[in-house]
């Protein structure tokens, strides 16, 4: 049975979506079979792999909209071993359209529980908001990973991602544990990319990675060729930092 991770942030720009596809994408450079989900009406992670939103005609909208099969969707990515469930513009209005769905809170945990045991590990990259797609994500998933920004608005509204996730937990998935933080976008140079991250470890603990991302030219520039960091730029440092990252992911789970 496959593990399915949400990356959340209520808060955008944090690198949420350029860790979870480097993240899946070096999942799979280690050999474990990874479907990443993209449920962000921006779709970063979809065209971040190289797809172009107004050209699919399928994406993860007809899987939680029109009830089509979560199989019949997915799409193969240039990454062996890594498949996508696309978004596209049609994504732009799920929140409204979940509203009137039965049981619409555990559409895409039904629809991930089909495919679950195709794959090591399922990736969900969510909205920047707590609205219905992301509540879809945390009940779907077993745990999540949270990227946090080293700076100064880092933590704002950190507690109230923590309380919706602990309500989340009390009401619809009992079982959803937080997998793990990263911090992002880190520069070594400033004294207060050092005091926030101090502040993250104090409050976060055990759950904090050890690996930091840092501020990278080269990462920002990958989504727009299409290609996870890997195949992009393999030796720069965003590089290095999400593959050690993800080795220690991995090694998490062992």
């Amino acid at each position: 049975m496959g593990k399915i991770i949400a990356f959340t942030n209520k808060k955008g720009g944090v690198g949420k979506t350029t860790t979870a596809v480097n993240m899946a994408a070096y999942c799979a450079e280690f050999g474990k079979k990874t479907l990443l989900v993209d449920i962000d009406s921006q779709g970063n992670a979809t065209t971040g792999l190289g797809f172009s939103k107004s050209a699919l005609k399928k994406s993860v909208y007809n899987v939680l909209i029109e009830d089509d099969n979560a199989a019949a969707n997915i799409l193969p990515t240039q990454v062996k071993y890594l498949d996508i469930l696309p978004a596209n513009v049609d994504l732009t209005g799920a929140e409204v359209d979940l509203v009137y769905k039965k049981s619409r809170e555990r559409i895409l945990k039904n629809a991930l529980e089909k495919i679950r045991s195709d794959y090591d590990y399922i990736f969900i990259d969510c909205p920047p908001s707590l609205g219905l797609l992301t509540i879809n994500a945390w009940v779907a998933a077993d745990s999540v990973i949270i990227p946090l920004q080293s700076e100064y608005f880092a933590m704002e509204g950190v507690s109230q991602l923590m309380n919706t996730i602990a309500l989340v937990k009390q009401h619809l998935n009992p079982n959803l544990q937080i997998e793990g933080v990263v911090i992002t976008m880190y520069d070594g140079r400033a004294l207060i990319s050092k005091q926030i991250a101090a502040e993250i470890k104090k409050f976060f603990k055990k759950k904090l990675y050890e690996i930091i991302i840092p501020r990278n030219i080269r990462l920002a520039e990958a989504p727009s060729h299409g290609k996870p960091i890997m195949l992009y730029d393999p030796k720069c440092v965003g590089a290095r930092a999400y593959k050690a990252l993800t080795e220690e992911f991995l090694s998490h789970q062992r």
